[in-house]
């Protein structure tokens, strides 16, 4: 017969083990959205200091949020699509903060002669409450749910744009309008879970700002300094 005392000490052992393997997916996914939230930090460093964007420097403070995608993957051939993951940042209309992120995945299709891989890195401007909206939804469809329109770089600064969203994007240094017309964008929840503790939806985090992250401190605090007070 097993002492007490041991099966006590194996039954411990044996619940620490559980809790750990169960805590290990988990940090594993904590870290791999903290290296989401670094890497947008630099696509957003990097937008904001080239030349060309004076669109999108002089229109971020009209902005309600900020979708950034560090890696956007473009492969296939003859049929082929796009992908990548985001975050999403937005300015708190009751503070003027910037609070988030949420997570999100983005995902297009497309058939036409495609040969390789091409990776970019995007920022998407929402510049409407209908564009807003849309985002706080499950999934979405750009250019169905909310209008989408490539941003002007370069001689094309000083146009003026009507949409609800405004996509910007840079391939291999170099920077470019970019039309997301029929992106699907939908919300990571296991990520969102994962990286705030608990489950939560985008109202959560982007609305109620019912839930913060150390981590995505330093990301807001230069978006607050680029896009100045309201």
């Amino acid at each position: 017969m097993i002492p007490r005392t041991m099966f006590r000490s194996s039954l411990v052992a044996l619940l620490t083990l559980v809790v750990l393997a169960a805590a290990a997916p988990a940090a594993k996914a904590q870290s791999e959205q903290q290296k989401l939230v670094a890497a947008s930090e630099k696509t957003f460093s990097n937008f904001l200091r080239d030349p060309d964007m004076t669109w999108f420097q002089q229109r971020l403070g009209r902005a309600k949020a900020v979708l950034i995608a560090p890696e956007i993957v473009k492969a296939g051939f003859i049929f082929g699509g796009s992908g990548g993951r985001a975050l999403l940042v937005a300015r708190d209309p009751r503070t003027g903060k910037w609070v988030g992120p949420a997570f999100y995945t983005l995902a297009t299709a497309s058939v036409g002669f495609q040969a390789g891989v091409a990776v970019s890195e995007t920022i998407t401007l929402v510049m409407t409450d209908k564009g807003m909206n849309s985002l706080l939804a499950s999934t979405f469809k750009m250019g169905g749910d909310a209008s989408v329109a490539a941003g002007p770089v370069g001689a094309g600064a000083k146009s003026d744009i009507v949409a609800d969203l405004v996509a910007f994007s840079r391939s291999k240094g170099v920077y470019g309008g970019l039309n997301l017309d029929g992106t699907i964008v939908k919300t990571s929840d296991d990520w969102n879970a994962a990286y705030y503790g608990r489950k939560v939806l985008p109202p959560d985090i982007l609305v109620r700002a019912s839930v913060h992250s150390a981590g995505a401190a330093k990301l807001l605090a230069e978006i607050t300094k680029a896009a100045g007070p309201r």
